[in-house]
């Protein structure tokens, strides 16, 4: 304003009036936000979501911005990038492509947006139930990335981790026949409940095995099981809900070695028929070696090795060398361990896995070896956030 209508004669009073006619707008916000919470809860239950109620907040862009008319991988990294404020490095890391990839894939879907003159607005009931599959993966991804992040001095990304839970259960208040939200909701709950054992007073990672469980969040884990088991019994499965029924059978070990790894495996052999794929694959192969024996989930392991995003996936690595440690194969382990180390890991992730190589080889985890960060990866706990 001053640079257009010049400084005011009084500049120290025009600023106090400007900060109290703000504060005043803020307390007669805050004075009607229960109203409209409320007529907000009446307008769901009376008839189902209102795509009004959700225009201004971001579940509401969310829907806005998976557009159907864009392609699939571009819509969901749009969205990330542009409504859930996800670096651009991380958006690939979600989606398992080079950053540079992915940059221009978000400047080839906002040129098209304005070519074709696309709206971004919030669909009506038909248009919401078309959208629905995007949505959850955007939520899913902003969950990973906060459960494990791609690189930098923390595990955990909480502020990430609360964020999709909110969006889920916003998700789930609008939608609550859908099972594949119930599912979601339930997986994220299931996951998250064992934020506070994953990271040891030093900050150093603590692997599932090795987690304090009676640091888990047995609220949220009750809360995770009765949303799974209510959605079950819908008997219409889908990806999230086989997640949250992974994540169950770990909350409900009362120890690592109670752990139904038979189970996992067979619900992971049931999750390649929706989301077939190298990510999917590796996880079955842990928990066949689990429940097998190591040179079993090393024959799944190395098959799906050979598709070309595990390059980028330090998981699979890690995997890999964990499975060939329990092999006996020690040297073969520390080859695996070194490629994990060379691309992008949180700095927990790879202390703990310096100190795998320094365990196996004492001497042999050496700078050039442990390799520099600069590449992106897949999100996960163990493989995945649902072990």
């Amino acid at each position: 304003m001053w640079p257009a209508e010049g400084v005011p004669a009084n500049p120290k009073a025009w600023l106090i009036g400007v900060a109290r006619h703000k504060a005043v707008d803020r307390v007669r916000r805050e004075r009607r936000r229960a109203g409209k919470e409320a007529a907000a809860m009446r307008d769901l239950e009376a008839g189902g979501p209102r795509p009004q109620a959700l225009a201004d907040d971001q579940l509401g862009l969310i829907f806005a911005c998976c557009h159907p008319a864009l392609d699939p991988a571009a819509r969901i990294g749009l969205t990330l990038r542009s409504v859930c404020g996800l670096s651009t490095a991380d958006v690939a890391a979600a989606l398992l492509v080079p950053e540079p990839t992915m940059a221009q894939r978000l400047v080839r879907a906002k040129r098209k947006i304005r070519q074709a003159g696309i709206s971004l607005r919030m669909p009506g009931p038909p248009g919401l139930a078309e959208r629905l599959d995007a949505v959850l993966r955007v939520v899913y991804l902003v969950f990973t990335r906060g459960h494990m992040a791609a690189g930098g001095p923390d595990l955990v990304r909480g502020e990430m981790c609360d964020q999709a839970i909110g969006l889920a259960r916003t998700l789930a208040a609008l939608l609550p026949g859908e099972p594949e939200v119930t599912g979601l909701l339930a997986l994220l709950l299931l996951t998250d409940a064992r934020r506070g054992a994953r990271t040891g007073a030093d900050g150093q990672l603590i692997v599932l095995p090795d987690q304090d469980r009676t640091q888990w969040d047995r609220a949220q884990i009750a809360e995770g099981e009765r949303l799974l088991e209510a959605t079950l019994r819908a008997r219409r499965p889908g990806p999230y809900q086989l997640h949250a029924a992974i994540a169950a059978c770990h909350s409900c070990a009362t120890t690592a070695s109670a752990t139904d790894w038979r189970q996992i495996a067979g619900l992971y052999g049931q999750l390649i028929r929706h989301e077939p794929g190298p990510v999917t694959e590796a996880n079955r192969a842990v928990a066949v070696a689990m429940a097998e024996g190591a040179p079993a989930g090393l024959a799944i392991l190395d098959a799906a090795g050979t598709h070309p995003q595990v390059d980028r996936w330090p998981q699979f690595y890690i995997a890999r060398a964990e499975l060939l440690r329990q092999a006996g194969r020690e040297a073969d382990a520390v080859t695996a361990y070194h490629a994990a180390l060379r691309l992008t890991l949180p700095a927990a992730e790879r202390g703990y896995l310096q100190d795998r190589v320094r365990e196996l080889a004492p001497g042999g985890c050496s700078a050039s070896e442990a390799g520099e960060p600069g590449e992106t990866r897949e999100p996960g706990e163990g493989v995945t956030p649902g072990e």
